[in-house]
């Protein structure tokens, strides 16, 4: 996974879908360079983002309580595929375009920005969200990034940017064999338990690091 401040790597050898969303927008010079090569999923007001860009993307999704009406007409008009869902439902519309990104695109890795910022409780929806699909999935923007490790992975990350801090959240109860390389204060088979999340706002001692997990799902978040 190559964004502007990294490059994120892992085993991967299937399609990136970018996903756009209707919270904090990226910058828009950012947003064009990880556009390049990918695939767009536009959710709910994300679809605003694309028309200011002139990017078209492949489907839009949501229940448009946020979305201009201006820019879903545009997305009509570019003949993309609109699926429109009433606001009372049981799922976000984030929640709704990772379940049908599955079945329009298949296998995919799945990047989704305009999703920090805004409201604490939808962001905490989707980070959990994306914690427990059974795919891999970056968050990301020019000021945040985070990525997950389940049991028995691990990523090398190499930093274009220097980041402010780079913290490991668990996303399960605990997450067991947690080792790093290159931060400032090392783990080495450690274990980070979720209601005592201590092993934030690490930095790093070389542009390159590492980071493993034994068990559990671990989030490595980093901030610009």
């Amino acid at each position: 996974m190559i964004l502007p401040q990294c490059e994120i790597f892992y085993p991967n050898s299937t399609q990136e879908i970018l996903f756009v969303g209707g919270g904090r927008a990226p910058n828009v010079d950012w947003f064009k360079k990880v556009a390049v090569g990918r695939k767009i999923f536009c959710i709910d007001k994300g679809i605003e983002l694309c028309r200011a860009c002139e990017l078209v993307p492949k489907f839009l999704i949501g229940d448009f309580d946020s979305a201009a009406n201006s820019a879903v007409e545009w997305a009509r008009a570019k003949n993309i595929p609109v699926e429109k869902y009433p606001a009372d439902k049981d799922l976000t519309d984030t929640q709704l375009a990772l379940n049908r990104a599955g079945e329009i695109f298949g296998e995919h890795v799945a990047l989704l920005t305009g999703c920090f910022g805004g409201r604490f409780d939808h962001l905490y929806s989707t980070i959990f969200t994306c914690a427990a699909i059974d795919r891999k999935i970056f968050l990301a923007d020019e000021r945040e990034i985070i990525f997950y490790l389940r049991g028995g992975e691990s990523a090398e990350v190499k930093f274009f940017k220097n980041p402010l801090a780079v913290s490991l959240l668990p996303m399960t109860n605990s997450c067991a064999g947690v080792t790093t390389k290159n931060l400032h204060w090392e783990l080495d088979g450690a274990t980070l338990t979720q209601n005592f999340p201590n092993a934030t706002s690490n930095r790093l001692d070389a542009d390159k690091i590492s980071v493993s997990v034994g068990r559990g799902t671990l989030a490595v978040y980093a901030c610009f």
